[in-house]
């Protein structure tokens, strides 16, 4: 089996190392790595640190010291090509066949590198040419220095179809094809890809040219202004960033990665000094784009242009990003002024200017927010249902049911605030456009209570459905902590989802109106006579009122589920008895244990009523004794 060092290095690019050990081993941030007691030998301090951007783990105590075959190897147990195996089938890669073939392929591919090698020196041998000369002068209008050029390494494709070929023909035709360099149409002689264009190398993280981009002098209808290399054996442009090799080393200093939108506003920033900047090659950020850049840095920042095409760019990196949301790690963005990109806004107000932009990136929250406020007018109710359902549909994106919960929550906030703002309440009317004062006393808009009375009409199912709304809407900070449970629950009942649905909507409302009558338990249908619980009292702890909210709501979801479970193993008695009853029992008795906690809930709240009077008696008596002394 042939397994080629391009193959391999395309395996581990793949492959988060700190994302594969934390599966076995518990893992802590430090800076820009990740510390742990080493698993190789015992100790109580942590000397054992996994550094994803160079790809390898370190214990300074013993000296282990690998990657991640290396580690599948040695903490599982795996001989190097089942390692291998394991990792390419979560990279979604494919291992070469043992095929006796495959050595002669692979050594193939290895000497494209060499023709790509070969194609950059020729490339850059042509902008000095005397032929160069009108890229030369392009070059300098674009305020180029001399040494970014050399740096980045400029060079000149003529507009001949046969000249690479001539100039490369010491290597066999296939292989220029296969590199990109040549288009083979069938009928036709071969014919240069690149022709008329001032080139520019795309390098790996070894330095290595692996796909060229070239950009036309003036721009012509019907010419596309930038090409680049088609996919390769040795390119694929979902999975490589310009210019990474050389923002890996700058973003190590900064703890800082910006993403661009192309080469030349890359080598814009840098030539002002800006290092740990990349870009993606023409398209939008793939999900192995976005992998890469968090080996760089937690947040990267995306710096896109403030135009129509910047946003939507910003977007389709935001929507890519979403399912791979992961604690401590998102995206940040900045959009540049309208009709500026980096070039142009260095010119004008120079590196500080910049700099101020890139030190107040938004949040990608506040990104989904803004263009979701902003995709149309709002002028009816329909406008605002719509704006609701699209910022609920970016959070049902989101894998990690934390961050989708909080997501949820905080872009729901913004929505009742916004679609419905807060207003100063007046005798029966109001007035909208005066500030609000949360402190002032506040009446309610007579129909807000009708409605939620209204919507809740029916969705009292018992005891527990009537006391979890009543303490919902008497604590409503806590309705979009709950809201992905009560979504959850309210999907096959139709009264439940009009409640629920109602208590999101107008959560901004009820917090508000705090108290106003609006929150009060008269302004509902009320809560059955023996509903006892602490979140449903006047002048309880809040702290544990909202505790005891939040059991309550887990035992209300719990309570349908351990019934259609209950329903299922009564269902299995005629194929397995004796396993179903034993099920059914289990089930059973965790059902009693919730009704036990709810006579414990209604049994503190009596013990407290209790206390009260127990205190008023007291007082009473006091007062009794000191009036007679």
């Amino acid at each position: 089996m042939a397994l080629s060092p391009q193959w391999l290095d395309e395996l581990k690019s793949r492959i988060t190392l700190s994302t594969l050990i934390q599966r076995t081993v518990k893992l802590q941030r430090a800076g820009r790595e990740w510390k742990a007691c080493c698993p190789f030998h015992s100790e109580n301090t942590p000397s054992f640190y996994v550094n994803d951007q160079k790809g390898f783990y370190h214990c300074f105590g013993c000296q282990q010291h690998g990657g991640a075959i290396d580690w599948m190897m040695e903490q599982h147990g795996l001989p190097f090509i089942d390692a291998v195996k394991e990792l390419a089938s979560e990279a979604g890669m494919e291992v070469p066949a043992p095929d006796p073939r495959a050595a002669q392929r692979a050594e193939q591919r290895a000497t494209l590198h060499d023709v790509m090698a070969a194609a950059q020196e020729w490339f850059v041998a042509q902008l000095a040419s005397p032929a160069g000369q009108q890229a030369r002068a392009y070059l300098e209008r674009r305020g180029l220095s001399e040494h970014t050029i050399r740096r980045f390494g400029f060079g000149w494709a003529p507009d001949d179809k046969q000249a690479i070929k001539k100039a490369l023909e010491k290597f066999d035709e296939r292989l220029l094809i296969e590199a990109g360099l040549l288009i083979e149409v069938e009928d036709k002689v071969p014919y240069s890809r690149f022709r008329g264009r001032v080139m520019l190398p795309i390098q790996d993280a070894r330095e290595r040219a692996i796909a060229f981009g070239g950009r036309i002098l003036q721009d012509r209808e019907g010419v596309a202004k930038y090409l680049n290399s088609p996919d390769t054996p040795l390119f694929d442009k979902g999975r490589t960033l310009y210019n990474l090799h050389r923002a890996a080393t700058a973003s190590r200093k900064t703890d800082r990665v910006i993403v661009a939108e192309g080469y030349m506003d890359v080598i814009a920033l840098a030539a002002a000094g800006i290092e740990d900047a990349v870009a993606p090659m023409g398209t939008a950020l793939t999900e192995q784009q976005i992998e890469l850049l968090w080996r760089m840095a937690d947040k990267p920042v995306l710096c896109f242009d403030g135009d129509k095409a910047g946003t939507r760019a910003a977007m389709r990196a935001a929507e890519r990003a979403l399912p791979l949301l992961r604690p401590g790690h998102s995206l940040r963005v900045v959009q540049l002024p309208t009709g500026l990109d980096p070039d142009d806004l260095i010119k004008r107000d120079g590196r500080k200017g910049m700099d101020k932009l890139l030190e107040e990136p938004k949040s990608l929250l506040d990104l989904i927010w803004e263009h979701e406020r902003d995709a149309s007018t709002l002028t009816s109710p329909e406008d605002k249902a719509g704006l609701k359902a699209r910022l609920i549909e970016h959070t049902e994106a989101i894998q990690h049911p934390d961050i989708r919960s909080l997501y949820r929550r905080e872009l729901l906030e913004r929505y009742g605030a916004f679609a419905y703002p807060p207003r100063e309440f007046q005798r029966g009317s109001f007035r909208s456009n005066r500030p609000f004062d949360r402190n002032a006393p506040q009446r309610t808009p007579p129909d807000v209570a009708q409605r939620l009375r209204k919507a809740t009409t029916g969705a009292f199912r018992d005891m527990l459905t009537a006391a979890v709304l009543n303490g919902l809407a008497r604590h409503p900070g806590e309705i979009h902590r709950h809201a992905d449970a009560l979504l959850g629950l309210s999907r096959g009942d139709a009264k439940l989802a009009q409640a629920v649905n109602f208590l999101l909507d107008h959560a901004q409302e009820l917090e508000a109106s705090a108290n106003s009558p609006i929150s009060g338990q008269d302004n509902l249908p009320p809560a059955p006579d023996n509903t006892r619980f602490s979140f449903l009292m006047e002048g309880h702890d809040p702290d544990e009122a909202r505790e005891d909210l939040a059991e309550a709501v887990a035992l209300l979801v719990e309570r349908p589920a351990l019934e259609a479970a209950i329903a299922e193993a009564t269902r299995h008695f005629d194929t397995d008895p004796e396993g179903a009853f034993a099920e059914q029992q289990r089930l059973r008795k965790r059902k009693l244990e919730i009704d036990s906690r709810l006579g414990q809930m209604a049994r503190k709240r009596a013990a407290s009523e209790a206390l009260d009077k127990d205190d008023v008696a007291a007082s009473e008596t006091t007062a009794a004794e000191q009036e007679t002394d």
